[in-house]
């Protein structure tokens, strides 16, 4: 007999999801759908945030309505390079038309916790949310993943970074834009180091020449001294990245000079106006493989569960397959099955999947990483 205690609700069910980055509001949306009520914290402001382009797989491996439909709204279902920005918006707009969703932003989580009948946060504020599960979505916040595995708290520190910035195509003279026809993602060869370069559709989807974006991902392992002199990196963990307006005049200089032997147009041009503007972010990489996703009502999404080199380029389509596969699960709670048991079962089908997609970047990290 199913312990009432312990069954998800069918009447006002509800799930607290830390975290408004892409994966708790993917996680969000796909709750909704199931039938929760999904309340999002978010510990950044409301205004639109800054990211890189990613790659987008078209969905040929989705076997559920939940994943095919998170892929339809987050990027059409085709396979692509998409800016982070737009996905986020998709989502976003999504998660706050959605009734059964209340998104809060200016949310700081102090204090996570749980027992046989829920799980709940507390805020920095005091304030108290209750829900009959909770999901860690936070990334290296590292907040809800402390308490799920309290012995593996951290992400560790690759040996690189990677520079990146997404720039308008009008930002960059005419001569040097791409064709039309010019593929949409691109590694151009370098000496040393790589680049991975993706054209983008405008904030409307569309292509129109002069309209674009072109995103650019540089893959740097010599900055690792610079890194942990600004506090970037501490041993073997990474603390914040390193923005644009911070980072040191003699590094934007080399940056300038090493641009110019190594990179081709367009990619010269869109990277030297990123450095002469200080458009561009330095983001130390991490890895992370998960012991384990669930502890009792608590589970993990996204880069809070898994950290993966963003060469494998799955990060993105990972946490789709959390957030889809997660709700799945807990759908099967209100039908009867006991909290733990549906999220077990969600690490059952999750987590050898994510080592073995973590485990296979990790050859490059040996190689790379310094």
């Amino acid at each position: 007999m199913t312990d009432k205690n312990e069954s998800i609700r069918e009447v006002n069910s509800t799930a607290i999801v830390v975290g408004a980055s892409l994966s708790g509001l993917m996680t969000a949306i796909a709750l909704s759908q199931a039938g929760i009520n999904v309340t999002i914290l978010e510990r950044a402001g409301e205004e639109r945030r800054s990211g890189a382009g990613l790659q987008v797989d078209n969905g040929e491996t989705d076997r559920t309505k939940t994943a095919k439909f998170l892929r339809k709204l987050a990027s059409g279902g085709m396979k692509s390079a998409e800016a982070w920005t737009s996905i986020e918006f998709r989502l976003r707009k999504e998660a706050k038309a959605d009734p059964k969703i209340d998104l809060r932003y200016d949310t700081r989580i102090q204090t996570v916790n749980q027992d046989k009948d829920s799980a709940w946060v507390i805020t920095d504020k005091g304030e108290i949310f209750h829900g009959d599960i909770l999901i860690g979505a936070d990334g290296h916040r590292i907040i809800v993943r402390r308490h799920v595995v309290p012995h593996k708290p951290n992400a560790t520190f690759a040996g690189y970074l990677i520079w990146v910035v997404i720039v308008d195509e009008k930002d960059i003279s005419k001569e040097h834009r791409p064709s039309l026809y010019a593929p949409r993602f691109v590694m151009p060869d370098g000496v040393g180091d790589f680049l991975l370069g993706s054209i983008v559709g405008a904030e409307d989807g569309s292509y129109e020449l002069g309209n674009r974006r072109l995103g650019w991902a540089w893959y740097d392992n010599t900055r690792n001294n610079l890194l942990r002199r600004l506090g970037c990196v501490e041993g073997t963990v990474v603390r914040h990245s390193l923005n644009g307006p911070d980072i040191l005049e003699q590094t934007r200089i080399e940056l300038a000079e090493q641009a110019t032997v190594r990179w081709d147009q367009p990619w010269l041009a869109a990277i030297l106006h990123s450095i002469q503007t200080r458009n561009l972010t330095g983001i130390p990489i991490a890895e992370y493989v998960p012991d384990s996703l669930v502890r009792g009502r608590i589970a993990l999404v996204g880069d809070a569960a898994h950290v993966l080199t963003p060469l494998t380029a799955k990060g993105f389509n990972s946490s789709l397959e959390d957030a889809a596969t997660l709700a799945e699960c807990v759908a099967k709670a209100i039908e009867g099955t006991t909290v733990s048991d549906a999220l077990l079962e969600y690490e059952s089908l999750r987590l050898k999947i994510v080592r073995q997609i973590v485990q296979s970047g990790q050859s490059f990290t040996r190689s790379f990483g310094r």
